[in-house]
């Protein structure tokens, strides 16, 4: 039987500590979701005055970007070049801050980061995944 790689709560954790400490040398409040590789929620972490849209703005970036595997600036990138299929795909977010988490060449899980800018975003989500 074959074997995989999983997403921990404590890489989870880790993951979550490193994007906070990004967002906190910056200023941003934000929502941190880390769902695992069913796009299911395993960890969320929200900024107690940050807007609660970023919630489930959050949740949803994360579960795209292990839904279809790969960030979801790569989404935003499409259409903003005229590919509008991404608009109707289901579950898609196009605006950076999502990303897939990979081990060994694996999708173990994603992040979402939401409640700044959607550039900003990304830089928290980029934080987050060098600390796995």
């Amino acid at each position: 039987m074959p074997t995989k790689p999983i997403l921990s709560l404590e890489d989870a954790r880790r993951i979550a500590a490193a994007a906070e400490a990004e967002a906190l040398r910056n200023g941003w409040k934000v929502t941190i979701a880390i769902a695992d590789d069913g796009g299911h929620l395993l960890y969320l972490q929200r900024s107690h005055d940050t807007k609660f849209g970023s919630v489930e703005t959050a949740i949803m970036k994360a579960h795209a970007a292990v839904a279809f595997q790969y960030a979801t600036k790569d989404s935003e990138q499409a259409v903003l070049t005229g590919r509008l299929i991404h608009l109707a795909l289901p579950g898609v977010i196009p605006a950076e801050g999502g990303v897939p988490l990979l081990r060994d060449g694996v999708v173990i899980g994603g992040l979402g980061i939401s409640g700044v800018r959607a550039v900003q975003d990304g830089q928290i989500a980029a934080a987050g995944v060098a600390a796995l």
